[in-house]
């Protein structure tokens, strides 16, 4: 599986002291782009937009949250007032309705020993067969709750591609002992949501290394 020869730009940036997949997606034509789970290292993150091997300079339309909990969040509002200062077109973050408690208050951060960074609120709240466009390209979402009630996974497919957070990971799933965790909610998600995809859809996790629909439905040992 080569993840690198995709027509959609994908970086992946692992951020934080939990290295949670940060991932800089863009249309190479237009520049057009989108920063998924900035969980920490907000100025490694604007600067690395700027190394993206894109036609034009990258114009960010969406800081997205796949959840809420705070290594996927906490460089929300560092990254959101950058790109504000410095677009014409200020982007827009997204998260699930369901998301917005927990990423108002910190993301739960002192549940771990963390310093809470509250993010600001989003500007547009999504939720199933909502469309982001980048470009010619649309990534639809996909309401995958059970690792959180909030989860959110992103859809390409004509690039066969989905970025999933904490649902599924390679060999692996996402955890469901959390508060507002469900594993009867996360399997439904897997199996109903990411599992009817087609098996060379490459899945980009929030943690860990890439995988492909196929692989984990012959040898992910949880689901």
């Amino acid at each position: 599986m080569n993840v690198d020869t995709l027509a959609l730009v994908v970086k992946t940036l692992p951020v934080g002291q939990l290295q949670t997949n940060c991932y800089l997606v863009a249309d190479e034509k237009t520049g057009q782009a989108m920063v998924v789970d900035p969980g920490a290292e907000s100025e490694r993150i604007y600067a690395a937009l700027d190394k993206l091997k894109l036609e034009t300079k990258p114009d960010v339309k969406y800081v997205v949250n796949t959840h809420a909990h705070f290594d996927h969040v906490q460089a929300n509002a560092r990254l959101m007032e950058k790109l504000r200062s410095v677009q014409a077109s200020p982007p827009k973050l997204v998260a699930h309705a369901e998301a917005l408690l927990t990423l108002t208050q910190g993301g739960g951060a002192t549940l771990f020993g963390f310093r809470a960074v509250p993010s600001p609120e989003p500007d547009w709240i999504v939720d199933e067969g909502d469309v982001l466009k980048l470009g010619a390209h649309e990534l639809r979402v996909l309401h995958t709750p059970g690792h959180s009630p909030g989860s959110i996974s992103l859809y390409c497919a004509a690039e066969k591609l989905i970025f999933c957070g904490d649902v599924l990971f390679m060999h692996g799933v996402g955890r469901y002992d959390l508060p507002g965790g469900s594993w009867d909610v996360l399997e439904t998600s897997i199996r109903s949501r990411l599992y009817t995809l087609p098996d060379e859809t490459v899945v980009y996790p929030g943690h860990g290394p890439a995988t492909a629909i196929g692989r984990e439905k012959k040898s992910n040992p949880y689901v």
